[in-house]
């Protein structure tokens, strides 16, 4: 199958779990497949509640409490499973108790998975996009007050020495109507991504769904248990001519800025492979290069390592989460200044999505790019950037409104 569209749209109609791992746009390195599952009324799905510390199993029309940490309860899951099983979902950035990560009470779940007994698999053809810069990006409004004086906060930590890099965020929320599945339709044409996807859970209590565009790896585990992971740090605008668009790129490669923001994170996430991994298997095959998407370039590294004989592929997503990228550096400081400074929880975004097999592969996305509501007509989207002491307050926010303004025409019609 080659298109998987109107199956798509069949089994969102008809199942209130299912999801989509889009391959329509993805790069050569992250495959050209997609996946189309969804649970019958007796598979079973988990959903975990950070401000409760309770994971709920649904299966069979009944829901019940079996656990405090999600990862525990999904690697409990996946032992006593079949060896066939794969399980596909989100952790949210509050999925680790035991990390200073707000969570919102009555919102989204804070962590999803589901273990399908029906899937289907689409091979897409490989789509050059890369060529289309964008244009006509929209002028960037005045910096608001509270993104200013989260900012100023956060150059104090700097300055303090607490802190080497945060990763400072908001929300932004949208009325609208539209229909999920219409509204990632939507997105897909607007924002194609390597971790492009889509995720309902829709049952009384426990409703979610996200639409993610991203275009950062999390986590790849693959056969041979190789744990990798790509950080994006460093994000300029496309240009509207072809000589702008190159003199951008180039920005980016070049500028000292940049590079040490990708630099402090790249360490950080060679400590948390070094954690998992055997010790000398740690290397940095790709250091600092630009890819380009629709509307912006980013600086991107590669991490790789091997796992050691003792480490389970969900412990090692446990050691990497969240992705450091979305934190700062060091890890655990910064996501307290974090928790200090941004006014509302983050939810889904700044986590993970995508699966995990119980023979230990895995490939997960950072959730970014996202689109996330509760059916309820309200939409919310994360957007930020990373802040270091040599960071600019009007062009930190212009970058944040760069990431977000291809999501936000998804409801423009």
């Amino acid at each position: 199958m080659s298109d998987p569209v109107g199956w798509f749209r069949e089994v969102a109609s008809t199942h209130p779990r299912c999801f989509w791992l889009d391959g329509g746009g993805a790069r050569e390195w992250s495959g050209r497949r997609s996946l189309v599952g969804w649970l019958e009324p007796d598979d079973v799905s988990l959903t975990y509640d950070a401000s409760r510390r309770e994971v709920r199993r649904h299966a069979g029309g009944r829901t019940e409490v079996v656990g405090d940490d999600v990862f525990a309860v999904l690697e409990r899951e996946i032992a006593a499973g079949d060896a066939g099983d794969q399980w596909f979902g989100y952790l949210g950035y509050a999925a680790r108790p035991d990390l200073p990560a707000a969570s919102d009470p009555g919102g989204l779940p804070d962590a999803v998975w589901m273990r399908p007994s029906q899937v289907r698999l689409f091979d897409h053809g490989l789509v050059d996009r890369e060529s289309r810069p964008a244009v006509g990006l929209p002028p960037v409004a005045e910096v608001p007050d509270s993104y200013a004086e989260a900012f100023a906060r956060v150059q104090e930590e700097l300055h303090a020495g607490n802190t080497y890099e945060v990763n400072l965020t908001y929300r932004l929320a949208r009325q609208s109507d539209l229909d999920p599945v219409s509204a990632y339709l939507r997105l897909r044409e607007l924002n194609p991504a390597p971790y492009a996807g889509f995720l309902q859970h829709d049952l009384p209590g426990h409703r979610a769904w996200l639409l993610s565009s991203s275009p950062e790896r999390y986590a790849l585990v693959t056969a041979d248990r190789h744990l990798e992971t790509k950080p994006i740090k460093g994000t300029t605008p496309r240009g509207a001519t072809s000589g702008e668009d190159e003199a951008l790129r180039e920005r980016l490669r070049t500028e000292p800025k940049f590079r040490s923001e990708n630099l402090m994170i790249l360490d950080l996430l060679r400590n948390d492979l070094s954690m998992v991994c055997e010790p000398g298997s740690v290397e940095v095959p790709v250091l600092m290069g630009v890819e380009s998407y629709e509307t912006v370039h980013q600086l991107v590294s590669t991490v790789r390592g091997r796992l050691r004989d003792d480490v389970t592929t969900v412990r090692a997503l446990h050691a990497l989460f969240p992705a450091g990228s979305m934190t700062g550096a060091p890890k655990l400081r910064t996501m307290s200044v974090i928790d200090d400074v941004e006014s509302t929880p983050r939810g889904p975004y700044a986590g993970a999505f995508g699966w995990i097999a119980a023979d230990g592969r895995a490939d997960l996305g950072v959730v970014i790019r996202s689109l996330t509501t509760a059916g309820d007509g309200t939409w919310t989207l994360g957007t930020g950037g990373g802040i270091t002491v040599r960071s600019d307050l009007a062009e930190e926010y212009a970058e944040s409104r760069w990431k977000a303004e291809r999501l936000l025409r998804v409801f423009d019609g």
